[in-house]
């Protein structure tokens, strides 16, 4: 199974954990990863700061077609038996599930690799724009440096090693 869905409603993650693992006996291991909204974006954020709600917007086509192309990229990397990308859009609350993903494989490394690698690649390739609500207005969430960097090990873990 190989699901990819952009949806405003919350998701179920022990439905989606069952879904995963379907009956195949291949399967030895599964990753999973749920993202929340957060209410402050750091421990050193002031009370102005702090996030009442989150909109997310995207293109729809361009946005499953990005995500799709993550999950394919982490197929080729990885034997990958199952993948579930679930993103949520729209208005968004503190504590409120945004992000699933899911991988299943024959062993738990791969689990971990492949469902860190989609993540990362998440966050900084597919087409989604975030505004935060803050006692002090509305402001559009730029890209952090930190998930650039991210993402940037798993192209430098595709070189080749050097001598």
């Amino acid at each position: 199974m190989v699901e990819v869905s952009i949806q405003q409603e919350d998701f179920d993650v022990g439905q989606l954990q069952r879904e995963l693992l379907g009956q195949d006996t291949s399967i030895g291991a599964a990753a999973v990863f749920v993202g929340c909204v957060r209410g402050v974006p750091d421990k050193e954020a002031a009370a102005s700061d702090a996030v009442l709600a989150m909109e997310l917007e995207h293109y729809p086509g361009m946005t499953e077609s990005s995500i799709q192309a993550i999950v394919d990229e982490a197929r080729q990397r990885w034997a990958l038996r199952s993948v579930r990308v679930i993103h949520r859009i729209g208005e968004l609350r503190p504590g409120d599930q945004i992000v699933y993903v899911g991988v299943a494989c024959g062993h738990r490394g791969e689990a971990f690799e492949a469902c860190e690698f989609i993540m990362d690649y998440l966050k900084t390739r597919a087409p989604f724009w975030k505004k935060e609500t803050t006692p002090s207005g509305a402001r559009w969430v730029d890209a952090r440096d930190s998930d650039d960097a991210a993402a940037a090990r798993w192209d430098l873990a595709s070189e080749p090693a050097g001598d």
